[in-house]
């Protein structure tokens, strides 16, 4: 794999992960909530989108050490890596964010 290609798929990925809190309401898209009544619907907390955020970064952030590491050397990552990377995923995941709560839903 070439350099091009992994840097795409990393962008790609990230901007997959980035908007996958938003998008459904399980966790991580797999884990369905517990249900108190039935018949409701729960929704997750935003306590728990932030969670996942977080994990999904550093997800994403392992996928793309794995794909550097194929590549050839692999660059120490020192804070200002994590002070750039972390708000551009957050940035990423902007378009979720105004469709789950911007966005008027129809009912």
């Amino acid at each position: 794999m070439d350099v091009s290609l992994a840097s795409w798929l990393v962008i790609a990925l990230a901007v997959a992960a980035a908007n996958l809190p938003f998008l459904t309401e399980k966790v991580f898209g797999l884990v369905p909530l517990k249900q108190r009544e039935p018949g409701v619907e729960r929704t997750k907390h935003a306590f728990v989108r932030v969670f996942e955020l977080l994990v999904l970064y550093f997800v994403v952030g392992a996928c793309a050490y794995l794909l550097e590491s194929r590549i050839g050397n692999v660059f120490t990552q020192v804070k200002e890596f994590y002070m750039i990377t972390v708000p551009l995923f957050v940035t990423l995941a902007f378009p979720g964010f105004v469709w789950r709560y911007l966005r008027k839903h129809r009912r």
